[in-house]
């Protein structure tokens, strides 16, 4: 591993992007599922793209480079293969080969008798990356199944860069996994645990690492007692371990706070602080650190896309140095890269000049780490590099493109009354009279497959191949499929589809003043999926109406009711890149009110139920619980006063997916939405249990189908689940659905898939009617 050049500090990162500056990962991926490339081709892919990797950061100048931090699914995954966490339905399967068992429990695979379930997925953080949920037992014995840190490791060595691996910590490992059907906590399980991990960094180290990077997020939550007396017994056992293996502990997405000083009394050798979401740590981190131990500043934001203010940064690193001493520092991200578009190259020719100027993305993150080491040099603060983002932080505080006083005046004038109820037991009951509402009703979540035709007609409309009403008329004969296939497959409450749409938020964010959308800005929500956050750059506006039209034309080919679907405003903050000079309660606000002027014209079209999405709302939650009920108010004030847009006779639906909404029930209570649709499928309807324990009393329809799986369900299957959650939920309250949109999947999968759901649903409806009945 290189040492840093004379004179300034050294430098490192957390993480690099895994998906490649052009997708590379993706497109290996599905051409691997679909049987277009073998399983050495794919490797052979991912090692170009790992070695490309290591070679940006190695050229950019950061000393410190990591491996390990690569998957070709999800990391956390990857570690529950690696310590023998892998749950019995897969091992009866039989797959010898890793990157088999690693689909199988990543996306579900056909067994001997059935489907076998892929394990859970849900939130990293507060993030929108989607991981793999480990699946451990009581008495779960692990064993080192997997040498692939090392193999990697030895990979880059082979190509002159000695690197950094990177391990999810034993602690944070355990806390993101579950025991099913157990009360215990996964914590019990850390002394049988932790002697596989000595035997990798034995191993790492004899393979010649010198340093091992051990990521410990947990620590930036709230820590019971267990986990703190865990953390101190685990890292004096790796110590011993590997005695003379360097150990950085790794903690991000916040602060320490209280957990500061438990981190830094640690056996480790460096502690890395996140100062971009915790700068409250350094002052204390400065006093508590022992003399032996190596600060890594985490000053360069890895979750944001603006350009850096460097003084800012500045001040906190000659704070930091005067104190301790540069020879004890190291600067780098806040956490890992991962989380942001590879390079702003990709966006020349499409986000304007002044725009680009602004931002930075993972390479120019690189560039912002390095100049920082070198600010502490004579001259170095005041270096032409230095100048230039003064200068962008200068220009984006004063461009006039950031307020709009009518959008900030409407902000502030909002009163409770603004905020919508959603109807009475009674009223629905009503409404699902009025529209013929069977028991057990059927409907989805709003997107259906996208072919290449579709995805063809849009890339030629971008290169102006094809004109602005020759691209309609191809997403009209797509609605027209979409409303005669569920007319056909028997479901009661249509969508159009969403043929026009690309993404549900970067839609949205194309259509509203004040959020810019990127070119190539791909960041990795799980496996193959990507995602382009938008950016949110001023104060957000409406100009025009965004659904209306091709919902009111999917209305007007049927006599069934078709849903109005929008992506709600914590969802669309949450998964666009925030502004940095307002609070996200002020952009959400406005974000809201822009859409319930959406709500209203949705109303005037004649649409009688309208689906407000919000997948984000568990995923927005801080951290810390002493900040997590100002947010939550705030973020169901945004969706009521989306609501609100609609008069009473009108149904507010809502849908939410892959994250832990145990802990928000009474905010989803709040939101009073006339449905919830919910994803259930993977975690077998229990999800259903906490909404029943807590109370909540309105319509729901738990996912029967994983979309997120190429499985195809059987009737009985997904009949099997619909009774186990009219065991938990009366079967009046109950809406049949998958558990997310269909874009992602074929249309060769949803046909047969969405039928089973249709009869899963009435073959129930039929046994369970005499009794609903007689409680009616």
């Amino acid at each position: 591993m290189s040492d840093s050049a004379a004179g300034r500090l050294t430098t490192t990162t957390l993480g690099f992007p895994r998906i490649g500056p052009g997708r590379e990962l993706k497109r290996a991926l599905e051409s691997y599922w679909a049987d277009r490339i073998d399983a050495s081709e794919l490797k052979s892919r991912a090692a170009e793209i790992r070695a490309q990797r290591w070679r940006s950061q190695r050229d950019a100048g950061i000393d410190q480079i990591p491996s390990g931090d690569f998957s070709l699914y999800d990391h956390v995954l990857d570690t529950a293969i690696m310590v023998g966490a892998v749950p019995a339905r897969f091992q009866r399967l039989g797959l010898a080969d890793e990157l088999a068992l690693t689909f199988a429990m990543a996306r579900g695979a056909e067994g001997p008798v059935g489907e076998v379930a892929p394990l859970d997925m849900t939130k990293w953080f507060d993030t929108n990356y989607h991981y793999l949920v480990p699946e451990l037992e009581t008495g779960q014995r692990f064993k080192l199944s997997s040498t692939r840190p090392v193999d990697e490791f030895q990979e880059a060595l082979a190509l002159g860069i000695e690197t950094r691996p990177v391990l999810l910590g034993p602690l944070t490992f355990l806390s993101l996994s579950k025991i099913p059907d157990s009360t215990k906590s996964p914590l019990t399980l850390l002394d049988a645990l932790l002697p596989v991990y000595g035997q990798l960094l034995a191993k790492l180290r004899a393979a010649g690492a010198s340093w091992v990077q051990l990521d410990e997020p947990c620590l930036a939550q709230d820590a019971p007692v267990a986990l703190l007396e865990g953390m101190e017994r685990a890292y004096f056992q790796l110590r011993q371990a590997a005695p003379d293996l360097r150990i950085l502990l790794a903690s991000y997405f916040g602060g320490l706070g209280p957990n500061l000083e438990t981190a830094l009394q640690l056996p480790v050798d460096a502690v890395h602080l996140d100062l971009a979401r915790g700068p409250e740590d350094l002052e204390p981190a400065l006093e508590l650190v022992p003399e032996s131990l190596i600060l890594c500043l985490g000053v360069v934001d890895g979750r944001n896309v603006w350009r850096l203010d460097p003084d800012r940064a500045l001040a906190a690193i000659g704070r930091a140095a005067s104190k301790v001493g540069p020879q004890r520092l190291m600067v780098a991200p806040s956490c890992s890269l991962m989380h942001l578009p590879v390079t702003v190259r990709g966006e020349e020719g499409g986000l304007d000049e002044e725009l680009t100027s602004w931002l930075a993305f993972a390479e120019e993150k690189l560039e912002e780490v390095v100049l920082l080491a070198t600010g502490l040099e004579p001259g170095g603060a005041r270096s032409e590099g230095m100048e230039r983002l003064r200068d962008s932080v200068r220009e984006r505080r004063d461009s006039p493109r950031r307020h709009r006083p009518e959008v900030q005046a409407r902000a502030r004038a909002v009163t409770p009354a603004d905020f919508r109820s959603g109807q009475s037991p009674s009223e629905r009951q009503a409404f699902a009279a009025r529209l013929r509402l069977p028991l057990l009703p059927t409907t989805t979540i709003g997107s259906f497959p996208q072919g290449t035709e579709l995805r063809q007609a849009r890339a030629r409309l971008r290169r102006g191949e094809l004109d602005q009403a020759g691209y309609e008329a191809v997403i009209e004969e797509e609605v027209r499929r979409v409303v005669r296939f569920q007319e056909e497959a028997g479901l009661d409450l249509l969508v159009h589809g969403e043929p026009e749409r690309n993404d549900m938020v970067e839609y949205f964010a194309e259509l509203l003043d004040g959020i810019a959308t990127t070119r190539q800005g791909w960041v990795q929500s799980y496996g193959s999926r990507c995602a382009k956050p938008p950016i949110v750059i001023g104060d957000v506006h409406r100009p025009a109406p965004m659904t209306v039209r091709w919902t009111r034309f999917a209305q007007s080919l049927t006599t069934r009711p078709v849903k109005g679907i929008i992506t709600g405003p914590v969802t669309i903050l949450q998964w666009s890149f925030p502004r940095e000079d307002v609070t996200r309660e002020e952009s959400c606000r406005q974000i809201a009110l822009a859409l319930r002027d959406e709500v209203s014209d949705l109303e005037a079209a004649g649409i009688t139920v309208i689906q407000i999405d919000e997948p984000a709302l568990r995923e927005g939650l801080p951290l810390r619980r002493a900040a997590q009920a100002d947010y939550l108010r705030w973020a169901v004030d945004g969706y009521r006063l989306t609501a609100g847009g609609a008069s009473p006779p009108v149904q507010v639906h809502t849908h939410m997916c892959y994250s832990e909404f145990s802990d928000i029930m009474d905010a989803i209570r709040e939101l009073d939405a006339d449905a919830l649709y919910i994803e259930a499928a993977r975690s077998g309807m229990a999800l259903l249990h906490s909404l029943a324990d807590s109370g909540y009393s309105g319509p729901v329809g738990p996912g029967l189908y994983d979309i997120h799986s190429p499985v195809v369900p059987t009737v009985e299957e997904m009949a099997s689940r619909l009774r186990a959650a009219a065991s938990v939920i009366a079967p009046d309250r109950l809406w049949a659905n998958p558990d997310c949109g269909l874009k992602t999947r074929t249309w060769a999968e949803v046909d047969p898939s969405l039928r089973r759901l249709v009869g899963a649903a009435r073959l129930v409806a039929a046994e369970l009617a005499p009794a609903s009945a007689g409680a009616r």
